[in-house]
Parts: structure tokens; C-alpha cells; sequence
């Protein structure tokens, strides 16, 4: 589920399996990328709002490659 109809240039792969790790990787690219606070938040609040396999999900929905265009 998309909270966020925007997605973030960047991989998971390589990063800390840790919840913490994988949400301050996501907020430090998308906050790089021109996301406001609250765009960010509501994508971490959703993403924490359950188990951490809803959480890597959540995040993950939110990524795109870092080579292709913004949508």
C-alpha cells in the first residue's frame, strides 16, 4: 500500500536488516530527495504499523530504483 504517491531513488540491498536501520536509510534518501517531514512520516508511521514484514513492505513500496526516473 502506497501512503505516499512518490517513490525514493535507492536500494535496500546492503542495508542493515534491523527496522531502524532500513527506516533511516529510507528517511535520510527521501528527505535528500525533496520529501517533506510529513510525507516521510506518514510512510514510517504506516510502515510501523504493524508486523516487521508489513514494514519492509511498506518501505519497499515506497522505493524505486536509483537509476529510473521520478514518477
Amino acid at each position: 500500500m502506497q501512503v505516499v504517491q512518490k517513490k525514493v531513488r535507492m536500494t535496500l540491498v546492503g542495508v542493515n536488516g534491523n527496522a531502524f536501520a532500513v527506516m533511516g536509510a529510507f528517511q535520510t534518501n527521501a528527505l535528500r530527495q525533496g520529501w517533506s517531514q510529513d510525507e516521510v512520516q506518514q510512510v514510517l508511521d504506516e510502515a510501523m504499523s504493524d508486523d516487521y514484514d508489513h514494514l519492509l513492505a511498506t518501505i519497499m513500496d515506497h522505493c524505486g530504483s536509483p537509476d529510473e526516473d521520478e514518477e
